[in-house]
């Protein structure tokens, strides 16, 4: 299914945040307010705002009965589809942190953002199935976007794991994946069947093709690529506002 590309002026932008720590200053910075769903019972938490005349939501996916931030695409599927269903917003953008590969130019606290979205976690080897289980789902296209802001751009590879196995390695590598993250494919497939505009944000906190162990790496950059990542989102914002999805 085809996104749609409306010609009107982008009045509505939802940001998918899997964190509380990646949205927090995004919130603090826009000044939004909560505000709740229709379903009260969903984790997710949701924060609003104007910027400019343009609505700008912010949705992370909450925190577990554990106490941990729900991560993964179980909850920003849910995320997603609860927010896409309700808010209708024009442009959905998921945004957050991700492994970097330094075979394709990827290094500490760089910016990327997606040309198209798989999965290399879900392997079911049946001819029809092969495809499904690896995606391979459309971005938006925002060329000028990148060009402007002088991000990179790459493929985003998700799985439901910080670390990566064998095969793992092997289907990231078919995928030819510049970034790993947790939640972007998912977002990806619920946007698809609502029609709506899509592209994911992600930086780099570890370098998956490297020598070092993932979460160690992870932990000791995440400040590195938070920074990032709040430079970033502004400047998404203040490029995205009043534009139409097809100026992206």
């Amino acid at each position: 299914m085809a996104q749609m590309v409306s010609e009107a002026t982008i009045a509505h932008v939802l940001f998918l945040i899997a964190m509380e720590a990646e949205a927090g200053p995004f919130i603090a910075h826009l000044a939004l307010q909560p505000r709740s769903l229709s379903h009260p019972w969903a984790p997710c938490l949701v924060y609003t705002g104007s910027y400019k005349g343009c609505t700008v939501t912010v949705v992370t996916n909450g925190k577990d009965v554990s106490g941990v931030d729900n991560v993964g695409t179980t909850p920003a599927a849910l995320s997603s589809f609860l927010a896409i269903t309700e808010l209708s917003p024009d442009l959905v953008i998921n945004a957050g942190t991700a492994g970097g590969f330094r075979a394709k130019g990827a290094a500490i606290g760089d910016t990327f953002i997606s040309s198209s979205f798989c999965h290399h976690d879900r392997r079911i080897p049946i001819p029809g199935w092969d495809a499904y289980a690896k995606g391979n789902h459309a971005s938006l296209s925002c060329v000028n976007l990148v060009g402007a802001l002088g991000y990179k751009m790459g493929v985003v590879t998700t799985g439901n794991s910080l670390d990566h196995t064998e095969m793992d390695d092997k289907l990231m590598l078919e995928n030819d994946a510049s970034v790993k993250d947790m939640e972007a494919a998912a977002v990806a497939w619920v946007a698809m069947h609502a029609d709506k505009p899509f592209f994911a944000i992600k930086v780099v906190t570890d370098i998956v093709d490297g020598d070092r162990v993932t979460h160690e790496e992870f932990m000791e950059n995440l400040g590195t690529a938070a920074t990032s990542l709040q430079k970033a989102l502004p400047q998404v914002v203040e490029f995205v506002v009043g534009k139409r999805v097809a100026d992206l």
